[in-house]
């Protein structure tokens, strides 16, 4: 098996943040015949980098990527990376429980890969006072881990930051590429991807289809894409542009069809890089994207976490979207809505404005204003044929 950085390393990594269900709303009712066809499919093809982590699922996932993997193939047929949850480690001997923890709950002796999950301001002092980089590193040092990365979602003067400070205990970072998200001031992925080049750390491509939002794209965008190569899809369009990026040496996709994992497959295991026709394609298809999307939420869910209302914030924004980019299909939409919001959720009228949610968004949304967009649209009247009781 080729190390992770080596010059044969498939360019295609399987993000397990979103694993087939069997139950909508139930992170933890996994289907392991769905996800095994997947991880089995996924390998077939050649690829062998997986991607979990200790929060993901309801704090599950890690659990089932060793039913559905560790505990069906040789361990030398896969990379495996989790990640360390700078959120909820209050100090040295929980960090030391956590990792305990992994190991056993992902069904392994070492990981391939271990990283600082969502490094940000909210929790650097955190990490440096309890000396969370030493930690890792430490582990690395007895083999526990071979190679250390952080995942990132701030701003790239940060990045510059942690990298200045930290950088010889850190092999590569994570990031947030996408086209749309290059220049958006609450990502800013192309400064990322310079301050990376500077420190020299291969980058690790993570949300190169925005939580899925680049599949399904407005019409007239679709269109463009279609005219050029009638048979690529649009997530293939995304998946070239991340992977064509400087310095990167991985991407990750969160798969949860195997025409997704097929898809990927043949668009990365003979990879292009988009050309200059195509290049500007893509910069017109932005322009649309920024004129129809209301809210640019990923759908990672960590904002849900903390809620003391329990709402449905990525839902209710996924369904606010779709209105706002199609108004001629609102009753359909409006149903969706009241669906959710009598399934034990909170309405989007019912945020207290507490904040946690933003503080955990990796996007850095203001959350709370866009509840007040989504409430007012299907709570206060607006398109709403009736209110939501």
């Amino acid at each position: 098996m080729p190390e992770l950085f080596g010059e044969n390393t498939p360019r295609l990594g399987f993000g397990c943040m979103r694993l087939p269900l069997l139950e909508a709303g139930r992170p933890d009712s996994f289907d392991f015949a769905a996800i095994e066809a997947l991880f089995d499919a996924f390998l077939d093809q050649g690829f062998h980098y997986f991607d979990t982590a200790y929060t993901y699922h309801g704090y599950e996932g890690e659990k089932a990527v060793r039913r559905a993997l560790v505990e069906r193939h040789p361990r030398e047929s896969f990379q495996l990376a989790t990640k360390l949850p700078l959120r909820d480690f209050t100090g040295a001997e929980d960090m030391e429980r956590i990792f305990a923890e992994q190991l056993e709950n992902c069904g392994v002796e070492f990981f391939d890969a271990y990283l600082l999950h969502n490094m940000g301001h909210n929790v650097y002092e955190k990490c440096r006072a309890h000396d969370a980089f030493r930690f890792v590193n430490r582990k690395k040092e007895l083999g526990q881990i071979r190679t250390v990365g952080m995942s990132f979602h701030d701003t790239p003067d940060f990045l510059d930051t942690v990298l200045g400070e930290y950088g010889d205990g850190i092999d590569f970072v994570q990031l947030q590429i996408n086209y749309v998200d290059m220049d958006q001031p609450g990502v800013r992925g192309e400064d990322c991807l310079r301050i990376a080049d500077k420190h020299g750390k291969p980058v690790l491509v993570m949300e190169p289809c925005k939580g899925g939002t680049l599949t399904n794209l407005p019409g007239e965008a679709h269109a463009l894409m279609k005219a050029h190569a009638p048979d690529a899809s649009p997530a293939s369009w995304a998946m070239r542009f991340a992977a064509g990026q400087p310095g990167v040496f991985c991407v990750l996709s969160g798969m949860n069809s195997m025409e997704q994992v097929l898809d990927n497959c043949r668009t990365l295991a003979d990879f292009s890089p988009l050309s200059q026709e195509e290049t500007e394609i893509i910069r017109r298809v932005v322009g649309i994207i920024n004129e129809k999307t209301a809210v640019p939420c990923t759908g990672c869910e960590y904002c849900t976490h903390d809620c003391p209302k329990k709402i449905a914030i990525p839902q209710y924004f996924s369904v606010y979207n779709s209105i706002m980019r199609t108004t001629g299909s609102f009753s359909s939409q409006y149903w969706y809505y009241a669906n959710i919001a009598l399934s034990g959720h909170g309405k989007a009228g019912e945020c207290v404005r507490c904040g946690r949610c933003e503080q955990a968004c990796p996007q850095h949304l203001p959350i709370r204003d866009y509840l007040a967009q989504v409430a007012e649209k299907f709570e206060n009247g607006g398109f709403c044929p009736t209110r939501v009781k």
